[in-house]
């Protein structure tokens, strides 16, 4: 009986609990990872984009008076690329994290498989 009058979990329960947990974190995980993905590829997009107009805006203001002063605005784009830069380093750490929880819930499965498979060379030890 364990503190509070219940009597503790046995092996099976406890793997069967742990397996229906896993088995419902892996695809939520693997979701998550891929939408990262897309995130971070869109960000590298964006960049890409605000280099682009940046360099554009520079050949402008470099070859012809212009009434408007091009400074202010480029400024703000250099500051949104920073920005978007700040952003993908913080989407790296979040699948670099997300990339290790998976291969944890991947080890972790194939341990109780390899535990619950009477033919695994792992069990017949």
């Amino acid at each position: 009986m364990s503190l509070y009058g219940e009597k503790p979990m046995d092996t099976d329960n406890r793997d069967a609990i742990a397996r229906g947990l896993v088995d419902i974190l892996k695809p939520a995980v693997e979701e998550i990872d891929n939408r990262v993905q897309d995130v971070r590829h869109s960000q590298v997009e964006l960049r890409q984009q605000i280099d682009s107009f940046c360099e554009d805006l520079k050949k402008i203001a470099e070859t012809d008076p212009v009434p408007l002063e091009l400074e202010p605005y480029m400024k703000k784009l250099n500051n949104s690329r920073r920005r978007v830069m700040l952003v993908s380093s913080i989407l790296q750490n979040v699948q670099d994290r997300l990339n290790k929880l998976h291969q944890n819930i991947s080890k972790e499965t194939a341990r109780r498989k390899s535990m619950l498979d009477p033919s695994s060379p792992t069990h017949q030890k």
